[in-house]
């Protein structure tokens, strides 16, 4: 059973490394998939496409930048004839050779997808793997433990991504929406949103608009698109208390 869109590896792949204890995020910081173990310092990255080719290796020479533990994962077709079907064992050598792990993905028509680590990160690495850059992946550690939950789909493209960012102006929106016109301060203290007040102020999506001195209330377009984010509200820290109406 091919894979259409690379977005059909993330679920396998995310059950995978769940079993082996990682809290999984996807799209964080443009990384598909994101894992952190609490037995493990560096993070888990995993990129994905549905065939290996050199923008996947670059993409995780790039990645190296940001974690030791950098795998590359494609589909594994057994029905098709193609190059890379035959060649994987070169393939795995190569990315043993840049301290890459290769991992494999797969699809059955009538049973589960099969996940085969060909290599891990680091093993018989011929050549050292460029250095981590610490201001980077701390970047990428915030914005993962800022996420209240996993919300995207690794791969995707072109679609709206809820960030650590989105997840609080929702918060802020929600607050709003529920009490009308307010301060700041009253949405600080509601959302627990401590940059409630810098979020307001810059508006980055238009959701709000400050309707006097110190107050402000959703836009009819906040409103709307408020819907579409109804499933990642509700499971979003306070959203609960946010949607009750205010005495």
């Amino acid at each position: 059973m091919a894979v259409q869109h690379e977005t059909e590896l993330y679920a396998p792949l995310k059950a995978f490394f769940e079993a082996r204890g990682y809290v999984i995020r996807s799209e964080v910081r443009h990384c598909d998939l994101v894992g952190i173990h609490p037995d493990q310092e560096a993070p888990l990255i995993v990129e994905m496409k549905k065939t290996f080719n050199l923008p996947l290796l670059l993409q995780g020479l790039e990645r190296q930048k940001l974690s030791s533990e950098v795998y590359l994962a494609v589909e594994r077709n057994r029905a098709k004839k193609g190059a890379h079907n035959q060649r994987w064992s070169e393939l795995t050598v190569l990315c043993r050779k840049l301290g890459l792990g290769l991992i494999t993905v797969t699809r059955y028509k009538t049973k589960s997808p099969f996940v085969e680590v060909l290599c891990s990160p680091g093993d018989q690495v011929y050549t050292p793997a460029p250095k981590v850059v610490k201001a980077r992946a701390a970047r990428l550690l915030n914005e993962f433990n800022e996420r209240s939950g996993d919300y995207n789909v690794g791969g995707s493209h072109g679609t709206k991504l809820v960030t650590a960012y989105r997840e609080r102006a929702l918060r802020i929106a929600m607050v709003l929406q529920a009490g009308g016109v307010m301060s700041p301060r009253e949405v600080r203290d509601i959302s627990g949103v401590g940059t409630a007040a810098a979020i307001l102020q810059r508006n980055y999506y238009g959701w709000f608009e400050r309707v006097a001195r110190g107050r402000y209330a959703m836009t009819p377009a906040g409103i709307a698109e408020l819907q579409q984010y109804a499933s990642v509200i509700a499971n979003l820290p306070q959203a609960a208390a946010a949607q009750e109406p205010r005495e």
